[in-house]
């Protein structure tokens, strides 16, 4: 097919089988006032995070995340503030400006001298330059060189590349180039047409060349010959494929021309009279989310949406923005306009009826038609209009062919407008609500209750049925909202919260459970349940036969506002709520609960924004119309849904002590094995992190969570901040969710914060280990001290115990001369008169001195021996004492007496005490008693005498007595036998106070010969 025929063939597609295809296609702009440093937006790129980037013609750089801009410009480093290109890969941003070229990272510009860039252009790890004045190449080491092909190709303005899988296609102001590679060693290079070309890109099988003048070509890859040239539109800056099979072709002074790739027919044009401000369009991308962003030169950019949303305002025919009233008539939409009257929606267009009279520049705040599709119009100030249309009878006049005059007569209609106010009777000029009955009219008013009439236009007649009002019951009369129910029941809803039904034309209050001064905009009903749109409270329902338990509706997703302002269900059974913030489709259970909720705002294609009070109506098609203050929305019902894509999040900062450290590459420490080591002073962290979702920016929420912990509850909040962090290894994990609930994929940071000196393991063995040392040689030190202590003490112990015991030994010895010459005097006296006392008393006298020489030679003697020797002893005394006494010994111990050993002399001071200056010297018969026991350890011994008393007789005796010294001796003896206070002496008293003797106690160690 040649070249000529194509052409034809393209002319007849565009111009005779033009397709206009049911797009509902809208546009939402962003300009300076929204922040948009400069409205000549020159190119849009998206980065791997989901931020748009936006280079302007004079006012720098710009980053928009779906509601703020944030801007660099000359001042932060920006090479220039006029921006042609620019190429977003990994945490780099490659500006392409007037003076060069600027490479942001982070929030650095590294700033690269080269021409004017037109486009960037990667390619196997490469990244091209195409500038004013030829090709050039970027390299890692920061360098930008020229590529050389030759002198035409080199002095021409490079406006695109594009590499089709074999040959790499140049687009400049001169021609068309093919070639096989890019390099300064190219051999085979092809001029393919002579012109000024600004774009090229390849889809199917063909290369598609924009020039600026001529139209587009349209080339066969495989062979360039076979082309043929698409001739429209002209003054082209860019290409691109959409929604697949869509060619959108960007002019300088058309807007955007969207051609059809299989027959390159015409689809249809986005220009001004489509709502465009500009008809300059630089370049259109398509983001990650399906949107499509438009970018022009003077009216900054748009987004363009592809929807079931179709948007009228004053700039496609409406007199007015504001929609205060909607409803849907016989012969088409019905809607009134911010202080322009009535206007009808129809197949053949927008209507605004005339201004006949002041009635139509006033608030019209609802629209009724009754069973003859006459309209009633309640407005605010000027009463009620009743558009009665009729058929009349009109006669026609013809002539025949005889010039004789015909009369007929046809129908036609007409229409005549009537006003119903207080001058003809009415309650109130002020009307909320009209509600056309079949036999009467109900309009609720602002002040003065609901009224029921008829109205007879004929004889321009007002008949007031009867006006509901406090007496009847009703104490709000500000009435919100009135619809008739299916049984019949008129139900109302108010300012304070009031609602209630008429019936038989009587008021019946219902109870609804809302809080006091909770107002109820709307009233719906849905089969058999009521639905109340509320004013803060959101959306509350009840079984309508029966309301008496309203319950609030509820499900896992919440309303995107609690201010309701509009209801209805669509022929799909989904409830549609209209607030301040756009319209949410809610699906329900079959039990009424919410399971899930899709919302549209202003970003969704829903451009009016906020809703009018019950300014909502649904057609005969299904097709749902919403008034807002900024227009009348129509949403056309589709089974398709615009699936979401599930949001990804990542790590956008961490900082030590909020100082950002900007020496991270955060993507490759994210869910990696890569882990941060922290000394053990930088325990307070903070991390940042952000989804970004361009279509509903302020309905992210994030969750995080510290190590191995619970989730955090959603939050809004994309920063998390920690002090004093335990020493260790950590993990940091954090997840984002969309507006539609939708999770993402949890990214993970580690991190290591060192222990101290003194915590780690090794130094705290360390220092154990040498504690155990140091413990151990000072144990081992001290113990040698106390044992050579001991033994010191031990000696100088041995060394007193001998020299008492020598002392003790040279006493026993000794005897008491006294005792020894009383002895003999009384044996002397004896001899004469008592021969056998005298023989006993000898012959004890002389057993106790051998008893007393033996023992004092041995360290220890049996108890019986010295239970034997006490008793020789005291039988010495009693012999030679002139008062005679009695003495007891009682033994009672374990083991034998046989088997204890015990010092010797060591009881005889304690008994000698007992008899010389106890029992002798008191008045009355002597009783001596010693007892001997013993315990686990100790023997046991006490000495008794009923004496004069051991404290009055020390008091009578001189200091240096025998028997004192010995007395001392022995307490010293006892002492370093079994230590202090081992000795007790205490006086034995009787009742009545006096002295009855003395008791010695002492304990020793008991000692065994085995």
């Amino acid at each position: 097919m040649n070249l000529i025929i194509k052409y034809f063939l393209i002319v007849c597609c565009c111009f005779g089988t033009i397709q206009l295809f049911a797009q509902n296609s809208q546009l939402r702009s962003y300009t300076i006032a929204d922040g948009l440093p400069q409205s000549q937006v020159y190119d849009i790129v998206q980065d791997d995070m989901g931020y748009l980037w936006l280079g302007t013609l004079g006012g720098g750089l710009a980053n928009f995340d779906g509601e703020i801009f944030e801007v660099w410009n000359e001042s932060d480093g920006l090479l220039s503030n006029y921006i042609d290109a620019l190429y977003a890969v990994n945490d780099s941003l490659f500006i392409g400006t007037k003076k060069g070229l600027s490479i942001k990272v982070k929030n650095n510009f590294v700033n690269l001298e080269a021409p004017q860039i037109l486009q960037f252009f990667p390619v196997d790890g490469r990244l091209y330059l195409a500038t004013k004045n030829g090709l050039y190449t970027y390299s890692k080491n920061k360098l930008v060189s020229k590529v050389n092909f030759n002198s035409e190709i080199d002095n021409s303005e490079i406006n695109s590349v594009f590499f089709d899988g074999n040959y790499f296609w140049l687009a400049t102001n001169k021609a068309l180039w093919k070639l096989k590679e890019l390099g300064d060693n190219t051999t085979e290079i092809i001029k393919v047409e002579r012109n000024n070309f600004k774009s090229v890109i390849a889809h199917n099988n063909h290369i598609i060349a924009a020039t600026f003048d001529d139209g587009v070509f349209i080339i066969d890859k495989a062979t360039t010959d076979n082309r043929f040239l698409m001739p429209e539109p002209s003054r082209i800056n860019s290409m691109s494929i959409q929604n697949e099979d869509e060619l959108w072709i960007t002019t300088d002074n058309e807007g955007v021309t969207i051609v059809e790739t299989t027959t390159f027919s015409e689809i249809k044009r986005l220009n001004t009279a489509s709502g465009l401000a500009t008809p300059h369009i630089r370049k259109v991308i398509n983001d990650e989310n399906g949107n499509i962003w438009i970018a022009t030169s003077g009216g900054g950019f748009y987004k363009y949406f592809q929807n079931n949303f179709k948007h009228y305002d004053q700039g496609t025919g409406l007199k007015g923005n504001r929609i205060y009233a909607v409803h849907n008539s016989v012969d088409g939409l019905w809607f009134s306009t911010s202080e322009k009257g009535l206007a009808k929606i129809d197949s053949e267009g927008i209507h605004a009826l005339p201004n006949e009279s002041t009635f139509f520049d006033v608030k019209i705040k609802t629209i009724t038609s009754d069973a003859k599709g006459n309209i009633w119009a309640g407005s605010d100030n000027r009463g009620l209009l009743f558009r009665e249309t009729k058929m009349v009878d009109s006669l026609v006049f013809s002539s025949s062919e005889n010039y004789l005059i015909q009369m007929d007569t046809v129908s036609v209609e007409r229409t005549a407008n009537h006003i119903i106010d207080e001058s003809k009777g009415f309650p109130s000029d002020w009307v909320r609500t009209v509600i056309a009955d079949d036999d009467y009219i109900w309009a609720a008013t602002y002040a003065h209750g609901i009224v029921k009439f008829k109205y007879y236009s004929d004889k321009d007649s007002l008949v007031i049925g009867k006006t509901f009002s406090s007496r009847d019951g009703i104490s709000d009369m500000l009435i919100k909202s009135m619809v008739k129910a299916a049984d019949g029941k008129l139900w109302y809803a108010t300012q304070k919260g009031h609602l209630g039904f008429i019936e038989n034309n009587k008021v019946t209050t219902v109870e609804t459970g809302l809080e006091e001064q909770t107002a109820i905009g709307s009233i719906l009903f849905h089969d058999d349940t009521i639905f109340l749109g509320t004013s803060g409270k959101g959306i509350w329902y009840a079984n309508s036969t029966n309301p008496v338990n309203f319950q609030q509706l509820k499900g896992s997703k919440r309303l995107s506002s609690n201010n309701i302002y509009q209801l209805i269900f669509d022929d799909q059974g989904n409830l549609w709520a209209g607030s301040e913030r756009g319209v949410d489709k809610i699906e329900l259970s079959a039990t009424n609960e919410i399971v899930d909720i899709y919302h549209f705002g202003r970003n969704d294609g829903f451009l009016g924004i906020e809703t009018c009070l019950n300014a909502v109506d649904k057609d005969e098609e299904g097709n749902l119309w919403f008034g807002a203050i900024y227009g009348l929305t129509k949403h056309i019902p589709s089974e398709s849904k615009k699936t979401a894509a599930a949001p990804k999040v990542y790590f956008t900062g961490v900082e030590e002590r909020y100082k950002s450290i900007d020496s991270l590459i955060l993507k490759d420490w994210t869910n990696t094995s890569k882990i941060l080591q922290l000394t053990p002073d930088q325990t307070q962290l903070g991390f940042s992190f952000r989804t970004v979702d361009v279509d509903h920016p302020n309905e992210v929420a994030y969750r995080t969570r510290l190590d191995d912990n619970e989730w955090s509850p959603w939050v809004k909040e994309n920063k998390q901040n920690f002090a004093g962090l335990a020493y260790g290894a950590h993990t940091f994990s954090v997840q984002s969710r969309n507006f539609r609930w939708q999770e993402s994929e949890p990214i993970a940071f580690r991190f290591f914060i060192d222990s101290p000196l003194y915590q780690k393991d090794w130094f705290q063995w360390s220092v154990l280990a040498l504690a155990v040392v140091l413990l151990l040689g000072f144990g081992w030190w001290y113990i040698r001290k106390i044992k050579a202590k001991n033994k010191a003490e031990q000696e100088r112990l041995k060394m007193q115990n001998y020299l008492l015991t020598l002392e003790q030994k040279a006493l026993q010895l000794q005897m008491n001369p006294h005792f020894i010459f009383n002895v003999l005097n009384g044996v002397k006296a004896m001899a004469g008169t008592k021969p056998e006392k005298m023989d006993a008393t000898i012959n004890s006298f002389a057993i106790l001195l051998r008893e007393t020489l033996q023992n004092s030679r041995k360290e220890h003697i049996g108890l019986d021996q010295e239970i034997k020797a006490l008793k020789h002893y005291i039988e010495v005394e009693r012999l030679m004492a002139q008062k005679p006494f009695e003495y007891l010994i009682k033994v009672k111990t374990t083991p034998d007496a046989e088997e204890i050993l015990i010092p010797p002399m060591l009881i005889q001071p304690f008994v000698e005490n007992a008899i010389r200056h106890g029992i002798l010297k008191g008045k009355k018969e002597g009783k001596l008693e010693i007892d001997f026991t013993t315990s686990k350890t100790d023997l046991h011994c006490s000495i008794i005498d009923n004496g004069l008393g051991i404290f009055k007789s020390q008091s009578e005796k001189t200091k240096t007595d025998h028997q004192s010294m010995a007395l001392t001796v022995t307490k010293e003896r006892l002492e370093s036998i079994a230590g202090k206070n081992t000795l007790h002496i205490s006086e034995i008293k009787n009742e009545d106070g006096s002295i009855d003797g003395t008791k010695i106690a002492f304990k020793i160690p008991l000692l065994t010969d085995y």
